[in-house]
């Protein structure tokens, strides 16, 4: 279709770096591969993260594997942000100078 889209992640790996690489290799490609990526990116970002986590859950099984990682992605369709995270990584978006909040962060010691 004709509309600009824009993806960013970053991810911070705990306990090794094999979840981080695992993750910043395969997410974007299940989220391009969703088929709700065009009519509903939102849904597109939180399903890749599951399908993501079940794929890497399934190779550390395999592997014995012991990292995990925290991830941020920013998808953006036309003039729609769309975030998605998992863990305490932030996402933060500067308009005119000021910090707007976009998220809070998972805490252990939050709900």
């Amino acid at each position: 279709d004709d509309v600009d889209r824009a993806y960013f992640a970053v991810f911070d790996g705990h306990g090794g770096v094999d979840a981080a690489n695992y993750s910043a290799t395969h997410l974007h490609v299940n989220v391009g591969l969703h088929e709700e990526i065009v009519k509903n990116p939102a849904e597109a970002l939180k399903c890749s993260f599951q399908k993501t986590d079940e794929m890497f859950l399934f190779k550390a099984k395999r592997e014995k594997l012991r990292s995990g990682t925290t991830g941020v992605s920013a998808l953006i369709v036309g003039n729609e942000l769309h975030v998605a995270w998992l863990g305490d990584s932030q996402v933060m978006l500067v308009q005119q100078g000021k910090a707007v909040t976009l998220m809070e962060p998972h805490k252990p010691e939050r709900e």
